[in-house]
């Protein structure tokens, strides 16, 4: 998307760990390499030291015999000692959680998590370390205003009132004017237009650059110094991320394009940002359709993580080439030629990748403005997608009639119940529930199209289960079922029925027997006189 993201990808970029960067400083001496392996060794060390410590002095401290009395003494408890513990820490834990629930709602982050990063971490030696040479006094003051400002900056994130973040952001600044976070933070936060945004990003741009350059020179002095470079890296590359987009909004799509590429060529291992997407979207915006089409050789991968800007853009040009010359009845008439089957079965894969994006495209919804964040397959990647690449559709002739007659046929290829996908996993259940939390209130969320069953099946449930319940009835109560039907169903209306069904010219062979007693009864009277 060309706008997706926030602050949840900025949080994201200044703690997930990627791969390496590239350019890495030359590898140092031996003396460093030594006290780097010295370091990394010294708690094992330590460890070893210890046992073999109280190895030597088991016998002065009877350590056995201790033991005995301590089994012992738990043997002795009763059932009732484990009940009273149970009890008691269960409560304790109510406790606990009541009170950390309250200090979340009431500041926005765990007490025990501010407690950990704001005493213990340092205390246990954290990843705060300086950049410059450790044993300075440089190094000290540097050290100790890089844990201040991540500390400061860590709060901010975690803070959901956003005066407060913003307070927090400029604390930062006050500590260190080169604190790359924070005016990322003011950018996303404060800025009120895209040119406020993007001066601010520049800034962090330039704080970002410098402290990129100081951890790639020190990045072998520790690991605390690599998991900096990491952190640095992800943050330097959100910035710029940002500034294309930026450029993107403000028209200047072919110098956002090119940021786009120098990130991808410089940092290729980092696809969790979705550079590519905002490059895809550029180019369509281009009409660069080639080049639309290299990116999804790329990206669009068994392998890698699928999209809805990835499955719909690759629709999107297998519909180009036949979109505008397609016709409903032509093709019942004389079938489907090869590229408009291919058409159809991109669409049909797009639409079980994420079957809400449609109805947005058709404008059978109306749109809303993209979340903050996104959730893949669910109704908010939907309005995502569809929001910054409807234009792209209708740019296209015949795109969106091709998409309206073939996109709701993908659902008879699909098992049902959900037991399995056709080319994707099976559509999980869980993102309505997600997705009402990441959209607004007003909005309806879309929900996974749910196959009806034919009338017939309904019809013949219900007679089956009918009959089988009058049966039921009547073989238990015999009796009132009887007097049930003939309330029910009169034996004289069906009788009027029945002789309303005979035809009035067909003989009639009932009067017959009343004949002969009639002509028997004659006889016997002639005879007797």
């Amino acid at each position: 998307m060309a706008d997706g993201g926030g602050l949840g990808e900025a949080a994201s970029a200044a703690a997930s760990p990627p791969a390496p960067a590239p350019g890495l400083s030359p590898s140092l001496g031996w003396r460093e390499r030594l006290r780097a392996g010295l370091a990394g060794t010294g708690a094992s060390l330590w460890f070893v030291a210890g046992l073999g410590l109280l190895y030597a002095l088991r016998v002065p401290l009877r350590l056995c015999e201790n033991l005995a009395a301590v089994t012992v003494f738990l043997n002795s408890l009763t059932p009732k000692f484990y009940v009273a513990l149970t009890g008691t820490s269960s409560l304790i834990s109510g406790l606990i959680f009541i009170f950390e629930w309250w200090y979340f709602h009431k500041h926005g982050t765990s007490f025990i998590e501010q407690v950990s990063v704001s005493h213990l971490r340092p205390l246990m030696g954290g990843t705060e370390s300086s950049i410059s040479e450790p044993g300075s006094p440089s190094s000290n003051r540097e050290s100790e205003t890089s844990r201040q400002n991540l500390s400061v900056m860590q709060k901010a994130w975690r803070e959901r009132n956003p005066p407060a973040r913003i307070k927090a952001a400029y604390q930062a600044l006050e500590l260190n004017n080169d604190c790359a976070t924070a005016y990322v933070l003011l950018a996303e936060e404060e800025a009120t237009t895209i040119v406020d945004a993007e001066r601010l990003f520049k800034q962090a741009l330039k704080a970002g650059e410098t402290i990129y350059r100081r951890s790639q020179q020190c990045q072998h002095q520790s690991p605390q110094h690599e998991a900096q470079l990491r952190r640095d890296t992800n943050v330097l590359v959100y910035i710029k991320r940002r500034l294309a987009m930026c450029a993107r909004k403000l028209g200047r799509i072919r110098e956002a394009v090119k940021i786009m590429r120098d990130l991808m060529k410089e940092f290729p291992p980092l696809t969790m940002l979705n550079i590519h997407e905002n490059l895809l979207e550029s180019l369509l915006e281009l009409q660069a359709y080639a080049d639309v089409q290299a990116v999804l050789a790329k990206y669009d991968d068994i392998s890698l993580p699928k999209s809805a800007a990835i499955c719909y853009t690759a629709a999107l040009l297998k519909t180009r080439t036949v979109s505008d010359k397609f016709s409903p009845e032509t093709a019942s008439r004389r079938g489907l030629s090869t590229a408009e089957i291919n058409a159809v079965e991109a669409i049909h894969r797009a639409v079980e990748f994420n079957p809400h994006v449609p109805k947005y495209l058709l404008e059978m919804k109306s749109l809303i403005l993209p979340p903050e964040h996104i959730l893949k397959r669910g109704d908010s990647e939907a309005i995502a997608y569809a929001f910054f690449h409807l234009q792209h559709w209708k740019r296209i002739e015949g795109a969106l009639n091709l998409l309206q007659c073939t996109w709701e046929g993908t659902f008879r290829m699909i098992p049902y119940p959900l037991e399995k996908g056709h080319l994707f996993y099976p559509y999980p259940s869980c993102t309505e529930t997600a997705d009402r939390e990441l959209l607004p209130t007003f909005h309806h969320v879309s929900v996974y199209p749910k196959k009806e069953l034919p009338f017939f099946i309904h019809f013949t449930a219900g007679l089956c289960s009918s009959t089988a319940m009058i049966a039921l009835l009547t073989h238990q109560f015999p009796e009132i079922m009887g007097v049930f039907a003939k309330a029910v169903f009169p034996t004289s209306y069906w009788g009027n029925v029945l002789q309303s069904a005979v035809p009035l010219g067909a003989p009639s062979t009932s009067p017959k027997p009343l004949q002969n007693a009639h002509h028997m009864k004659q006889h016997c009277i002639l005879g007797d006189s």
